[in-house]
């Protein structure tokens, strides 16, 4: 008999990568559906899944996915799609469910958030409206639903970090008094990994947390002496809304402000563990205990600094940016294109060249005329983008999809090619390729660079002109310094 065939749904997202390996891990077989097969390359696991190409959102696509799926898993959602994310996500479970009863799926595992205040956000009701409608399909239904996941990359985790980093003193909304049960990231994993283990299909509301509660003000306090910071002083204000709030999140920390908002709001809730419905009625806590709120802050804040975050908040799709979008439409077919192309023969080698443009943005910077780089990144985030707060996952290595300070990787073709696509607000569209090109004088290399804007209207174009002076200050720079840190083998810090 064969073993039992398990789909993991938003497997590139920061739950679903890491859930993938700790399935593969255990030897079960796994399948995962994503919009891009490209996009798990780089993954230790990526050999050894089966990968079913298609849309969450198609019936079509769902059926072909969980054909002969035993166990899948539901790790979807549309936190950062806008106002509308909790009609996106009844839509998207409600075709889930349909199809997984067409396919006689044996049983759901669905990740939520912990729900049992009065006080609820639209955030966790639409959590827990996903669960109903999963539970209505007549499939055993296993909702974990859990509060702050602590752990390297997560968004919640990036958030406490850059404010308790950030600001030494700061104001705060009136709900950061309220309670919260945070658990780590390989608590959660452990949990769902069981799920796949289980002898018979279960159902059933299960809360998932650590052995501390606390309120967010004290979490801030316990980050601060983690991290080696004094301690915070934090000032609640009660005219602080979700929304200002909000604002303030996206100034100081990498998460845009549509994502800030819905974390906030979910602060209005107590967001602790109901000892009645607790996991341990189905699996039991890993061997030693879940860990507490200190181990978990002190293992992620570990990985962070030896750049060993395997997957990220912002690996997920915004499915508010085109960034996936291709630039291969020719020029004939009518789209206004401007271009600032650059070439550059050498003799260095193309590994060498490769490592330098491959280590581009996060702490190497951008090659020349940083302070050009911050500027814009300062003004993408005031009016409500990514800026460069993001950074890298990895200091040197880069994979398709995943963000790169205010830029996505759109296409990579390693020893050769890199396209970004850039997630900064812009009137229109943009890109930076790097290409690894044979000269055509024997011995040597050709570095191409290339800056793509594809204008929107006529601010478009006049964005395109008023910037390109510091074209001049930054393009030629750039290449001239990547070929210099190259031959000298010296990545620049920022």
């Amino acid at each position: 008999m064969a073993p039992k065939l398990v789909l993991v749904t938003g497997a590139t997202g920061y739950i679903g990568g890491r859930l993938v390996r700790e399935l593969v891990d255990q030897e079960v077989r796994v399948r995962m559906l994503v919009r891009d097969a490209a996009k798990i390359i780089g993954h230790s696991w990526a050999d050894k899944v089966d990968v079913h190409v298609g849309d969450a959102s198609s019936l079509a696509d769902l059926n072909s996915a969980l054909d002969g799926v035993d166990t899948a898993y539901y790790l979807l959602h549309s936190l950062n799609a806008g106002a509308n994310f909790q009609e996106i996500e009844n839509d998207m479970a409600m075709s889930f469910a349909l199809a997984a009863k067409s396919q006689d799926v044996k049983q759901i595992v669905y990740l939520g958030g912990i729900n049992n205040d009065v006080a609820q956000s639209k955030h966790l009701s639409s959590r827990a409206n996903v669960g109903e409608v999963l539970r209505r399909s007549g499939i055993p239904t296993i909702e974990m639903r859990a509060g702050m996941v602590l752990g390297s990359g997560s968004a919640s985790f990036e958030m406490l970090r850059h404010l308790t980093h950030r600001l030494p003193i700061m104001t705060t909304p009136k709900w950061i008094n309220n309670r919260t049960h945070p658990i780590a990231v390989r608590d959660v994993l452990w949990y769902l990994r069981k799920c796949a283990q289980l002898p018979e299909p279960a159902s059933g509301i299960f809360d998932i947390g650590g052995p501390d509660s606390l309120t967010y003000a004290e979490l801030m306090q316990v980050f601060a002496k983690a991290s080696g910071l004094s301690k915070r002083i934090i000032i609640s204000i009660p005219v602080l809304t979700p929304t200002l709030a909000s604002h303030w999140i996206g100034l100081v920390t990498p998460l845009p402000r549509s994502l800030a908002k819905n974390l906030v709001q979910s602060l209005i809730s107590e967001v602790v563990v109901d000892p009645n419905k607790s996991i341990s009625q189905l699996i039991p806590p890993p061997p030693g205990g879940t860990l507490s709120v200190e181990e978990a802050i002190d293992i992620a804040l570990q990985r962070v600094n030896n750049s060993q975050v395997d997957t990220r908040w912002s690996d997920a799709k915004d499915p508010n940016s085109p960034w996936n979008k291709s630039i291969t439409d020719p020029d004939w077919a009518g789209v206004p294109t401007h271009r600032d192309i650059r070439e550059i023969e050498t003799d260095v080698s193309v590994e060498k060249i490769w490592t330098c443009i491959e280590a581009i943005g996060g702490e190497t910077g951008w090659y020349g005329a940083d302070w050009l780089w911050s500027i814009r990144g300062l003004i993408d985030t005031i009016v409500g983008g990514a800026g460069l707060r993001r950074g890298r996952r990895d200091p040197l290595k880069l994979r398709k999809g995943e963000s790169l300070d205010f830029w996505r990787v759109e296409e990579i073709d390693h020893g050769r090619y890199l396209r970004l696509f850039a997630e900064m607000k812009l009137p229109g569209e943009a890109w930076l390729e790097f290409e690894i090109q044979p000269s055509s004088t024997v011995g040597l290399v050709l570095i191409k660079q290339t800056a793509t804007f594809v204008p929107t209207g006529i601010l478009g174009h006049l964005y395109w002109y008023a910037i390109a002076p510091f074209h001049v200050l930054v393009f030629p720079t750039m290449i001239r310094n990547i070929e210099k840190a190259a031959r000298t083998g010296t990545l620049p810090r920022r």
